[in-house]
């Protein structure tokens, strides 16, 4: 009796898993296998996890380009610690999810992040992470920054929702708020001067963003051709989707890492 009681939960799960399987197929979505253990038995059924795949094309997009002001950045950007986030790296931290309220001078120009978003809001902050330094001597990772409780942060995102320019009020030229200095699929870094460096001006890092194809075509063709013109986008300009429940967002200025919760600099509508 117990052998027929775990057969036929057997045949059960397995006829359940394969009608997961069939409406997976047929929504068009991609299907992932985990494991689960059949009641009263060591046996491991392997069921289809369901994940809707998001799809990073904005339909109707188009990019302009613009020339650089400066020399081409001698390193390449996917390899410049200070152009492509990754090379750094980053920890989670334990700061306060909430804005910060600082004391000093407020530049009415500066990107505003709350326009990250097709609808601007003040976002759930999800994570805090530090940002690795970087020791330009040995060409190696250093030391977590320490100069603000965080330098990168976690925002609440819907996956698929359209992820936009931070706007300004600022002009690269024309009706232009930012260069693209790197994009790749699931990172983007805008700068709102048109040199290629950050030396300069402000300079935004957006990780897990699911970046249009379309933009990084044009930013490839450009790099490949060496970099004297790059992509240029309007303020609150879509250039891309959230990957999944959460974008994080590192802002600079002249080079330093800043604390992305500062009220009076990113949020001065809140």
């Amino acid at each position: 009796m117990k052998k027929q009681s775990k057969l036929f939960i057997g045949a059960l799960l397995f006829i359940l898993g394969l009608g997961v399987l069939v409406l997976t197929l047929a929504n068009g979505r991609t299907g992932t296998t985990y494991a689960q253990r059949t009641a009263s038995s060591n046996e491991v059924l392997y069921l289809p996890l369901i994940m809707k795949q998001v799809s990073c094309d904005l339909p109707n997009a188009s990019y302009d380009q613009i020339p650089i002001a400066s020399e081409p950045s001698n390193i390449p950007a996917d390899q410049h610690p200070d152009i492509n986030l990754a090379i750094r790296g980053y920890e989670p931290t334990s700061a306060a999810l909430t804005l910060v309220d600082y004391a000093g001078n407020i530049d009415p120009n500066a990107p505003q992040l709350d326009t990250l978003f097709a609808t601007p809001r003040l976002p759930n902050f999800s994570n805090a992470y530090q940002i690795y330094r970087w020791d330009w001597q040995c060409g190696c990772r250093g030391e977590l920054m320490d100069s603000w409780d965080t330098n990168l942060l976690g925002m609440q995102t819907t996956p698929g929702e359209t992820i936009h320019v931070p706007d300004s009020g600022y002009d690269i030229g024309g009706n232009h708020d930012v260069m693209v200095l790197y994009a790749a699929e699931n990172r983007i870094t805008l700068k709102y001067t048109r040199e290629d460096n950050v030396v300069g001006g402000y300079t935004i890092h957006i990780e897990d963003v699911c970046v249009d194809p379309k933009l990084i075509g044009l930013y490839n063709s450009l790099a490949a051709a060496g970099r004297s013109q790059l992509p240029a986008l309007q303020g609150h300009q879509a250039f891309g989707r959230a990957l999944g429940s959460e974008i994080k967002v590192s802002v600079r200025d002249v080079g330093n890492f800043l604390d992305p919760r500062s009220r009076k600099d990113w949020w001065q509508d809140y």
